[in-house]
């Protein structure tokens, strides 16, 4: 597993953010477009709502729904049914987007999220902007590239700081360099030299050699290969 296939938790929080933005329409420096078959706006509360075929637009960043309400005064808002929120390469569809103002967005039901060869899913995402990019995945989680495969029941992540964790069944897939591993935790350090350290039942395979602890390292080369200790 390389870098680039951890920049993928970046995407989800881009995409995440995006969402968030999209309902705060007008706050940016943008245009900003909202479309529905019926928008009904109280300007002593506030209070937009829009309902029926919703399609939110500012730059390139677009978000679509069946029913969205935004209060202009505090920045929170919500998007429901068959959301599907898009900025440039980057994909997300979900049930529900909340934005809690500008600190915390959460994408419910069945959240799927792609930029080019990435992808991830989950049934809940939870985005933090101003706590370091932190993103997390109560209810576990996938992410995965060309590279491959990391699954975990519970997931977390700061975006800045390249630093991620899975809890609990953790488990890496990278077919490209014959290397899997798994343990009841993984934590992935993308600064400086990238590393993996399964503990826990700690266990990895590469080219047809096994190990097994309670706690293994897995360096990460600067060409994409892995070298477990």
């Amino acid at each position: 597993m390389k870098k680039k296939q951890i920049a993928l938790a970046a995407a989800l929080g881009c995409t995440l953010l995006l969402a968030g933005h999209a309902l705060a329409a007008g706050a940016g420096s943008e245009p900003a477009e909202l479309d529905a078959d019926t928008v009904e706006y109280d300007m002593t509360t506030g209070v937009i709502q829009a309902t029926d075929n919703v399609l939110m637009k500012q730059g390139d960043t677009h978000i679509a729904g069946q029913r969205a309400v935004y209060n202009t005064k505090t920045q929170q808002g919500t998007v429901t049914g068959g959301v599907i929120a898009v900025r440039g390469a980057m994909r997300m569809t979900c049930q529900e987007v909340i934005a809690d103002g500008r600190e915390h967005i959460r994408a419910n039901g069945d959240v799927h999220g792609t930029e080019n060869d990435k992808s991830f899913s989950s049934e809940q995402v939870d985005y933090f902007p101003q706590q370091n990019d932190y993103v997390l995945m109560e209810q576990g989680g996938v992410v995965s590239d060309r590279d491959g495969t990391f699954t975990a029941a519970r997931m977390e992540g700061w975006l800045k700081d390249e630093h991620y964790v899975g809890t609990g069944s953790a488990h890496l897939v990278s077919p490209a360099r014959n290397m899997e591993a798994g343990g009841d935790r993984m934590e992935y350090f993308g600064q400086d030299r990238g590393r993996v350290v399964a503990e826990g039942n700690a266990w990895a395979v590469q080219d047809n050699n096994t190990m097994h602890s309670n706690r293994i390292t897995i360096y990460l080369a600067k060409d994409g290969q892995a070298t477990v200790q």
